[in-house]
């Protein structure tokens, strides 16, 4: 995908809509009704269609789903600076904030009046950072009413802290945690806290009244990512809470 904001916009024959906008690569798959949902998913490349389509195998409510790529992930998904975690890899920015601005002031609005859809409430998604970014979302927008966090980053050093001093921007109509229940099974100190951080989350939120599901998956951090991320995305389109106390 070559150009710069919106310079390339195609549309196959499924309705598929390629364009790019802030230096970010944006794939939308609309919805038959122009009224119906909206999903964010941050993502990598092609994620998003493989998870449209592992959706399409079930009795997924109809929905638009937008996935954003060409993403810095240590940089954009980030909240504040951090070193690394990780043996050889490189330190957070804290970049969060400025492509949280780049995702509703730009993305969203010339997304939404280039496919014209009007859709009667907008959700965000993803998985590890993306999932950790998903919730930071709530707690400095209120543009997102359903959020979806698989396998979230949410052992991000000063997270649990922040979230538990902070009040969200939005109370959100429906909110997914999910894990590997291997993923904390690690020598790495900060991972090692990952199960007991989400947790905590999802206490936080259900005391604040929050539909909250929190779901442990087989396996570990990489164990079907694409399958973890259609179960989150179809869980906050039902109609029904089915909320766990």
């Amino acid at each position: 995908m070559k150009g710069t904001d919106m310079n390339r916009s195609d549309m196959n024959r499924s309705g598929h809509r390629q364009f790019v906008i802030g230096k970010k690569a944006i794939d939308v798959f609309p919805a038959a009704d122009p009224e119906r949902p909206i999903v964010y998913l941050n993502a990598f490349p092609g994620e998003g269609e493989e998870v449209l389509n592992t959706l399409k195998a079930t009795d997924c409510p109809d929905f638009t789903l937008a996935a954003v790529s060409d993403l810095e992930w240590n940089r954009d998904l980030s909240p504040w600076e951090a070193p690394s975690v990780f043996k050889g890899d490189s330190p957070f920015e804290g970049g969060a904030d400025g492509y949280l601005r780049l995702l509703t002031e730009s993305i969203i609005p010339k997304c939404e009046e280039k496919i014209q859809v009007d859709p009667s409430w907008r959700g965000i998604a993803g998985y590890s950072m993306a999932g950790l970014f998903a919730v930071y979302a709530m707690y400095r927008t209120d543009v997102f009413s359903r959020i979806a966090s698989m396998s979230g980053s949410l052992w991000f050093p000063g997270f649990s802290e922040f979230a538990s001093t902070h009040e969200p921007a939005v109370r959100p109509d429906r909110l997914y945690l999910s894990l590997g229940d291997k993923e904390h099974k690690t020598r790495n100190p900060h991972m090692k806290a990952v199960r007991t951080c989400t947790e905590e989350l999802a206490a936080y939120c259900r005391s604040r009244d929050i539909p909250t599901e929190f779901k442990l998956n087989p396996g570990n951090h990489f164990t079907d990512p694409v399958g973890r991320t259609a179960l989150g995305i179809r869980w906050i389109l039902s109609s029904k809470s089915q909320r766990i106390t």
